[in-house]
């Protein structure tokens, strides 16, 4: 499918937009056929919120669970690191080399005032660096608190923000990956670290050009979350609009059909050829999904996020997630979770009449169910709610 971005001539409809954009980002079928293969599609996932993270992931699936992706996790198939804007996505093992050369730089400059603020000078990043890459060195994945240990043996002051940029500095220079979580006394999942060079396979023997790069990033984005606009990959990569024209200049040299192209609102999109938004009449309607407040979805875009309608993400209430639902592909209301022993509540509040939507409600967090591999009941509105992620 593709269309001129002559702005005169007829564009996409914005409910074609919507599809089309459910289906690049596997949000309806076909399905990955793992979590892995979901975060090969999207490239990157925002995951500062680890818990419903997984839950990205997996709903681009077919059957997987949490165990599943927090398995991958451990093994090193998936990364979570520091990269882009930045915070913290999932990178597939593949892809984070090239992705964190293309990222560095920018991440660096960005960060800056930080290491001025904090006195992370060349000197100090690189003797952080070193005590840190001899700590996990052969397998050893320690956690933050282990990391502040042995920084501090090595003279530094090791808290707060320093701590956090000494990290994110070894991060984005290629000293750490992340390791195999570990479980707290409370039971939740802790972040560690292990060494770059044990946890990322080898790159190429001629690493990919920085053009090279930019047109791969270009590709993936607008294969796995369009129709989008130049503006919307900018802000999602952490790159300048420059450097996304560039790759799309490149990529399209190297293959015009790479992407196909349509004017919507008089803005230029691009997606994947060959797209097809499926006939809406021929789908399952309605459709609740249960999607985390920095879900792809969500996140994927700025300049052209009000085609997902209401207000995301939502803020959170005391200091827990509050997460969004969507009717067919469009923002309806917030869900939130409680997790008890044995069991899970979800209480989902919508802004359009309940009634008709409870069986696709019931469906959806059935779906959750699955995915957490505990039974879950739905909460009505008003029940006093807490977060125990």
């Amino acid at each position: 499918m593709t269309r001129s971005m002559d702005p005169d001539e007829p564009g996409m409809d914005p409910d074609e937009l919507v599809r089309l954009r459910l289906r690049a980002q596997m949000l309806r079928g076909p399905a990955a056929a793992s979590p892995e293969d979901s975060l090969r599609n999207l490239l990157a996932v925002q995951a500062q919120e680890f818990p419903y993270a997984r839950w990205s992931l997996a709903q681009r699936t077919s059957s997987a669970t949490a165990a599943d992706v927090e398995q991958a996790v451990a093994d090193g198939r998936i990364l979570r690191t520091h990269i882009l804007r930045p915070t913290w996505h999932f990178v597939h093992r593949d892809d984070l080399r090239w992705l964190m050369a293309l990222s560095a730089p920018r991440l660096h400059r960005g960060n800056a005032g930080m290491y001025r603020r904090t006195g992370i000078d060349a000197a100090a990043a690189f003797r952080g660096g070193q005590a840190m890459a001899e700590a996990v060195r052969g397998g050893r994945h320690l956690t933050r608190e282990q990391l502040a240990a042995t920084l501090q043996d090595a003279g530094f002051e090791a808290k707060g923000l320093e701590l956090v940029y000494l990290i994110m500095h070894a991060e984005i220079t290629g000293v750490l990956a992340s390791g195999s979580p570990v479980r707290s006394a409370g039971g939740a999942l802790k972040q560690t670290y292990a060494l770059f060079e044990e946890r990322v396979p080898a790159g190429p023997a001629v690493p990919m050009t920085r053009a090279e790069a930019l047109a791969e990033l270009v590709r993936r984005y607008f294969t796995s979350r369009g129709p989008a606009t130049i503006k919307d990959c900018a802000d999602w990569s952490g790159l300048t609009m420059a450097d996304v024209r560039q790759g799309l200049q490149h990529a399209l040299d190297a293959d015009p059909a790479v992407l196909a192209t349509a004017v919507i609102d008089g803005v230029g999109f691009y997606f994947g050829p060959g797209m097809d938004a499926g006939d809406p009449t021929g789908q399952a309607r309605p459709r609740i999904d249960l999607v985390q407040c920095y879900d792809e979805y969500v996140m994927g875009y700025s300049a052209t996020r009000h085609y997902l309608g209401g207000r995301a993400p939502a803020l959170p209430v005391a200091d827990a997630p509050i997460h969004v639902v969507l009717l067919d592909g469009r923002m309806i209301g917030s869900w939130r979770h409680t997790l008890l022993p044995g069991r899970c509540e979800v209480d989902v509040r919508l802004s359009a009449s309940a009634e008709p939507l409870n069986a696709a409600v019931e469906s959806a967090v059935a779906r959750y169910a699955a995915f957490l591999g505990m039974p879950a009941v739905r909460v009505q509105p008003g029940a006093k709610l807490e977060a125990h992620i």
